[in-house]
C-alpha cells in the first residue's frame, strides 16, 4: 500500500505490537520509514529515528542475520538524513560491518562501507569517502552469484539499494561518469522485478543526477553537452509521473509528481526556463523537497525569474540559499553551483569592469582546473578499486587456509595460532578453553543424512557463536567437535556465558537442530601449559558432562573431590541456569 502523509506521521501512525508482526513486515516498515525521513520536519524525523530504533530492537531479539544487518541500514540511514545526528550513526555503521562480515552478508557489507562513504562526506572528508566507495564496489564486483538463501529478487533488491548508495556518495562528490556506471547498474539489477517505488527511486535519482551534471558541465563552458543533460531530465521526469503516484515517497493524492518533487521541477524548467514554471518552483522552494532538491530548485527558480526580468528576485532566492546551506558540507559540488548562479547574475560588482572580465576569466581557468582534479578523482576511484578487490581476493585466499569450508569458522590450523598467541599475552589472562561435542549428533547422520548433519552443524556453529562476545573464539575442532576460546574470562564467568550457549542450542527448533544439545568441558589454561594439554584436560571435562547426560557444562573445578575446595579460589556461578544444569 502507497504511504502518504497523514500515514506516516509518526504521531498519529499505529504502533502495532511488534513481536505479533512478520519478518517481511519488519522489512517493509522499515523501507515506508526510510522514504518517509527524507521529507518531514526535524521534530518528526527524530521520531522516526526512535520508531527505526524498535524495529531494530525487535530483529535483534528475533536474531535472524539478515533482518539484523537490514534494521542496522535502516536505522543508519535514518540518522544520515536527519540534521545534527550523522555522528550517531557510525556506532550503527561499525555493527553493520561487523555483523555483515561474521555472517558473510557481502551485499549489506558494502552498503555499511557505502553508507560511511555517506558519512564521510557529511563531515566533509571526500578523499576518505571515495576510498570507501572503492571498497564498496569491489565487494560488489565479487558478488555476483545469488545467495540461494536470500532469494533472486531479494538479493537483486539489496544489490540495487547498496548500488544506489554509492551512487549518492559520487553524485555528491560531482564524480558523474562513474555516478552514471553504478546507477545504471542498479536500475539493471531491478529491471524484472522492479516495484513502483523502485522505479520512481531510479528514475528520480538518474534525474538529480543528469541536472547536477548539466550544471557542471556549464562551469566549464560546455553547453551543448549541458543543454543534452537538460532535455533527457525533462524527458525523464515525465516518465516519473506513472510509478511515483503508486512509491512509498510521502505525496499529496491526486497531486502530480512534477507539484511535489523538486527535481521534477527544476528539469523542465532548466531545460527552458520560462514564466509557467515559477509558481510551482515558489511553491517547491518553500516547502521541505525530498534529500538535497531545494538548491536545485533554486537555481531553476532563479533562471526562471531572470528571464521574465525579475533579477534582484532571483538574486535573493540565491542568497538565501547560500545562507541555508553555509553550514552543508553534503553538498560540495551544489554549492560551487549556487557560487558560480550568483556570480553570473550579479552584475554590479565594485570593481572597473576590466578587473571584473579579468575576474572571470580567473574563474574559468579555475574550473577547468577542477575538472581536471574531478577526472582525476575518477582514476583515483578505479586504481582504489582494483586494489580492494586484489587485497579482498588476496584476503579470501588466506581466509580459506585457516576456516573451516563448511561452519565458515575459523579451524585446526587457525586455532592453534590463536591459542599459542592468547597463552603468551598477558591481556588474555585468565584464559578460559572449551571442548564443545554435540549430544546425538551420529543418530542425525543415521536416521537423517549426511546432508542433514552438514545443515545441523552449521546452526549449531551460528548460535553458538551468536551466544559469545565478539573477541571469544569459536572454531571447528573436527567432526561434531567445537573449540571455545575466552580470553581474560575467569571459570565462573565463563561457565556462565557457556551454559546460555548450551540453552541456546537445545531450545532450537527440532527441524533446525533434530534435537542435538551441547557438552562442554570448561578449563582454565594454566601457566607454561601446552596447547595439547589444555585441550586435553577439556577433552576429559567433555567427558564429564557425557557421563551427566549431556546438556551440560563440566568444568575442571566440577571433577574435584570436594567441591567446597574446588571453587575456594572464585566466586561460585550465581546464573540460575547453573543451579539447573550443573549435574556434577
Amino acid at each position: 500500500m502507497a504511504l502518504t502523509d497523514e500515514a506516516t506521521d509518526p504521531v498519529t501512525a499505529r504502533r502495532p505490537a511488534l513481536a505479533e508482526m512478520s519478518d517481511a513486515w519488519l522489512v517493509g516498515r522499515a523501507r515506508e520509514l526510510g522514504a518517509a525521513v527524507q521529507r518531514h520536519e526535524y521534530t518528526q524525523q527524530l521520531e522516526i529515528v526512535a520508531m527505526m530504533d524498535e524495529l531494530l530492537d525487535e530483529t535483534q531479539r528475533r536474531g535472524e542475520p539478515l533482518l539484523v544487518a537490514q534494521l542496522l541500514r535502516s536505522s543508519a540511514l535514518a540518522r544520515l538524513a536527519t540534521k545534527g545526528l550523522a555522528a550517531e550513526a557510525e556506532p550503527r555503521l561499525d555493527e553493520m560491518l561487523a555483523h555483515t562480515r561474521r555472517h558473510g552478508i557481502a551485499l549489506l557489507r558494502a552498503d555499511a562501507h557505502a553508507l560511511r562513504g555517506r558519512r564521510l562526506v557529511i563531515a566533509a572528508q571526500e578523499d576518505a569517502a571515495l576510498t570507501e566507495i572503492a571498497r564498496a564496489l569491489a565487494i560488489l564486483d565479487d558478488s555476483t552469484i545469488p545467495d540461494r538463501q536470500v532469494g533472486l529478487r531479494n538479493w537483486n533488491r539489496l544489490l540495487s539499494s547498496t548500488l544506489i548508495d554509492c551512487w549518492l556518495v559520487l553524485n555528491q562528490l560531482g564524480v558523474y561518469e562513474a555516478a552514471e556506471e553504478v546507477i545504471g547498474r542498479a536500475a539493471t539489477a531491478i529491471r524484472e522485478s522492479a516495484s513502483p517505488h523502485d522505479i520512481a527511486l531510479q528514475l528520480i535519482n538518474r534525474i538529480k543526477m543528469l541536472l547536477g551534471w548539466g550544471l557542471r558541465l556549464e562551469r566549464i563552458d560546455e553547453y551543448d553537452e549541458s543543454a543534452e543533460k537538460f532535455r533527457t531530465a525533462a524527458s525523464m521526469g515525465a516518465a516519473a509521473e506513472g510509478p511515483f503516484a503508486e512509491s512509498l515517497f510521502p505525496r499529496k493524492a491526486n497531486v502530480a509528481a512534477i507539484d511535489q518533487v523538486g527535481v521534477l521541477a527544476a528539469a523542465p524548467a532548466l531545460n527552458q526556463p520560462g514564466a509557467e514554471h515559477i509558481e510551482r518552483l515558489e511553491h517547491l522552494y518553500t516547502e521541505r523537497a525530498f534529500g538535497h532538491d531545494r538548491e536545485i530548485v533554486a537555481i531553476a527558480l532563479a533562471r526562471c525569474l531572470d528571464k521574465e526580468g525579475r533579477r534582484e528576485e532571483a538574486l535573493t532566492v540565491l542568497r538565501e540559499t547560500r545562507q541555508s546551506i553555509s553550514d552543508d558540507t553534503s553538498q560540495p559540488s551544489m554549492r560551487l553551483n549556487i557560487a558560480r548562479e550568483l556570480a553570473r547574475l550579479d552584475t554590479s560588482p565594485d570593481y572597473a569592469s576590466g578587473a571584473s572580465e579579468s575576474l572571470i576569466d580567473y574563474a574559468r581557468r579555475l574550473e577547468s582546473e577542477m575538472w581536471s582534479l574531478r577526472e582525476s578523482q575518477i582514476a583515483t576511484l578505479n586504481a582504489r578499486r582494483e586494489h580492494e578487490r586484489l587485497s579482498a581476493e588476496h584476503g579470501a585466499i588466506t581466509q580459506q587456509a585457516l576456516q573451516d569450508p563448511l561452519t565458515g569458522l575459523p579451524n585446526r590450523r587457525a586455532l592453534d595460532e590463536k591459542l599459542r598467541q592468547l597463552a603468551s599475552s598477558a591481556d588474555a589472562q585468565p584464559l578460559a578453553v572449551a571442548l564443545v561435542d554435540l549430544d546425538g549428533f551420529k543418530g542425525v547422520n543415521d536416521k537423517q543424512s549426511h546432508a542433514e548433519g552438514d545443515n545441523v552443524l552449521r546452526v549449531v556453529a551460528s548460535t553458538l557463536r551468536d551466544a559469545l562476545r565478539g573477541d571469544d573464539l569459536v572454531a571447528r575442532y573436527g567432526g561434531d567437535e567445537f573449540i571455545v576460546l575466552l580470553p581474560g574470562t575467569p571459570a565462573s564467568a565463563a561457565k556462565m556465558a557457556l551454559g546460555r550457549a548450551v540453552k541456546s542450542v537445545s531450545n532450537l527448533p527440532h527441524h533446525l537442530s533434530h534435537g542435538v544439545t551441547l557438552s562442554i568441558g570448561l578449563v582454565s589454561l594454566r601457566p607454561q601449559e601446552r596447547g595439547e594439554q589444555v585441550l586435553a584436560r577439556a577433552d576429559a571435562a567433555m567427558y564429564q558432562a557425557k557421563r551427566g547426560g549431556g546438556n551440560q557444562v563440566a568444568s575442571a573445578n566440577s571433577m574435584a573431590a570436594d567441591p567446597a575446595a574446588a571453587w575456594a579460589s572464585e566466586a561460585p556461578p550465581t546464573d540460575p541456569a547453573w543451579d539447573a544444569d550443573d549435574h556434577s
